[in-house]
């Protein structure tokens, strides 16, 4: 066991990591909050040093090893042999046994007094060996023992119903394996998320949910369980259960508590089995306006005075799950009228539209995006929204539709506005026909808000400072979620759009039609005000308090 007694404050003075009058700030912080908080928390927090450094430094300096948790198989028959407050009071998992030590994880190395108690429960088994751990990482996996624990009954009545014979039961409703598909949606459906992960591996399986863009373990079933899972869940979705080989995708609705929700369904097989995706789609979800977007004044209004225009391209690009189609929604809803006629081609029709007639693409019939764009212009259309550009075919079908006198919104997977054009003409598409039909390019990305109950200042550290450098006023006060009940201690709750708009001038389309470089193309518009980079939308949200720095720093690349 450690014996040797070292302060981190000093430990870290001494490494030149931060300064003795930092040390002492932080202690008179730590005094004044009755210690609540630790001395290297605050350290973080006011943004001297990071996390990192302080493990690195601890794992150097007391000769403990560094050990990433999630790489390790954990020993749940092992946790169950210690007290769970013994664990939680040492911040302490241990993970292995073998035949000289258990293995244990901390994230405080230097509790010595309760690391000393969980060796001496230890002791009737055998000597321990300490290692370090990342805080989040402990903390995560307490959360999935305690989820363990709440589902296991759940599960132990799957698992009776498969061993009667109950998963070939005709009374698909009674089924236990069906209420607990409805109890793990009834549970996303709660926490607003907006997709259902279902994975297996070699000794269990994990149900994670999509909540404000970030992934979280919310179940953790057995393999016996995921079996009868997944079957049920392919035939809700009408998908092949025989079929493992293949990736398939299917559709499915399901009222929960009085509300009708429709799911779009996805496995793919994996090493260990199916990973079974579910997009979770509320069809009494209002949809948004355009200025419920999130869209800075400057943006929103190119962008209103663009989707009034009579004819071109306006492409909305971003990564899958950048909120793409709620964009795209909100314009179709702002121009929508009696006298405009608007088609839509869609795989999936997420949310249906009054005043527009939606088309589903459907492959089996043969009826793809580029084929339903070329019967669209039989039908004296207006406005067209083609659901996504996968290839040449459909993109030029979408050219010549605008270049024909129609309005066209689309959607393209690229990382920013001015890559875009390249994208397209790497796709086949001549630059001078890009340079004639297309009007703007809205390139977004969604970053969580921050908690309103539990906002509250703090500093950032010097290195994630230095990436914005030179783009935040002295003396800025900096906010983040402390985290509360309300948003489920993550410090965050709901998303908000960031954004950058191109708008297609004569300069910057006779620099497109000559097949210029991205930086010509974004210099020019630059130039010319028609163009600012998605980082200034993301600083701006900072600066409102609306976002955190880390949150946008995590989504556009600096």
């Amino acid at each position: 066991m450690l014996q040797k007694r070292i302060r981190l404050g000093d430990l870290l003075v001494e490494k030149g990591l931060i300064t003795n009058e930092q040390l002492m700030h932080c202690l008179k912080i730590q005094k004044s909050k009755n210690y609540v908080k630790k001395l290297g928390e605050i350290l973080v927090d006011e943004g001297f040093v990071t996390k990192n450094q302080i493990f690195e430094t601890l794992s150097k300096q007391l000769g403990i090893d560094f050990i990433d948790l999630f790489g390790e198989e954990l020993n749940f028959k092992l946790l169950g042999k210690f007290p769970l407050k013994l664990l939680e009071n040492a911040n302490a998992i241990p993970f292995k046994e073998d035949d000289e030590f258990i293995h244990i994880a901390t994230s405080d190395p230097l509790n010595y007094d309760a690391l000393e108690a969980l060796e001496t429960s230890a002791a009737v088994f055998k000597p321990i060996k300490l290692y370090i751990s990342m805080p989040e990482d402990i903390r995560q996996i307490f959360t999935r023992i305690e989820i363990r624990e709440k589902t296991r009954l759940l599960a132990k009545e799957v698992k009776e119903e498969i061993k009667n014979g109950g998963n070939r039961d005709d009374n698909l409703e009674e089924s236990a394996v069906l209420q607990l598909i409805r109890t793990i949606i009834r549970d996303a459906i709660s926490k607003k998320a907006s997709d259902l992960h279902i994975e297996p591996d070699a000794h269990e399986m994990s149900v994670r949910c999509r909540i404000d863009g970030i992934l979280k373990e919310t179940f953790v079933f057995d393999l016996e369980v995921y079996t009868a899972l997944n079957s049920r869940i392919k035939i809700l979705g009408n998908l092949d259960i025989s079929e493992r080989r293949r990736a398939q995708d299917g559709r499915f609705s399901m009222q929960i508590d009085g509300g009708n929700y429709d799911f779009r369904l996805s496995t793919t097989p994996t090493l260990f089995g199916e990973s079974i995706v579910m997009r979770i789609l509320d069809q009494q979800k209002i949809l948004l306006k355009m200025n419920e977007l999130g869209f800075i004044d400057q943006n929103l209004q190119i962008f209103q005075d663009t989707i009034r225009q009579p004819y071109g391209i306006v492409l909305i690009t971003g990564p899958t799950g950048s909120g793409k189609t709620t964009t795209l929604y909100a314009a179709l809803n702002e121009i929508k009228s009696i006298e405009n006629k608007v088609l839509t081609i869609e795989d999936p029709i997420e949310y249906q539209l009054p005043l527009v007639q939606q088309v589903q693409v459907n492959e089996k019939v043969d009826f793809s995006f580029a084929k339903a764009l070329r019967s669209f212009l039989r039908q004296d259309p207006d406005v067209i929204m083609v659901g996504e550009i996968r290839d040449i075919e459909t993109l030029s079908a979408a050219t010549q539709a605008s270049l024909t006198g129609h309005l066209v919104f689309s959607t393209l997977h690229t990382n920013d506005a001015p890559s875009t054009i390249n994208r397209m003409v790497q796709m086949g598409l001549e630059p001078f026909l890009i340079s004639d039909a297309l009007i703007a390019i809205v390139a977004q990305r969604l970053v969580r808000k921050m908690c309103p109950y539990c906002k509250e200042e703090y500093k950032p550290n010097a290195e994630t400072l230095n990436k914005v450098q030179g783009m935040i006023p002295e003396g800025t006060i900096f906010y983040k979620g402390r985290g509360c009940p309300k948003c489920d201690m993550s410090g965050f709750s709901g998303r908000v759009v960031i954004a950058e708009i191109l708008k297609i001038d004569d300069k910057v389309a006779k620099v497109i039609a000559r097949n210029g470089t991205k930086q010509e193309i974004s210099d020019i518009a630059e130039k010319e005000g028609l163009y600012s980079p998605m980082i200034n939308d993301g600083i701006q949200k900072v600066l409102q308090g609306i976002t955190t720095l880390e949150e946008v720093l995590r989504v556009v690349r600096r």
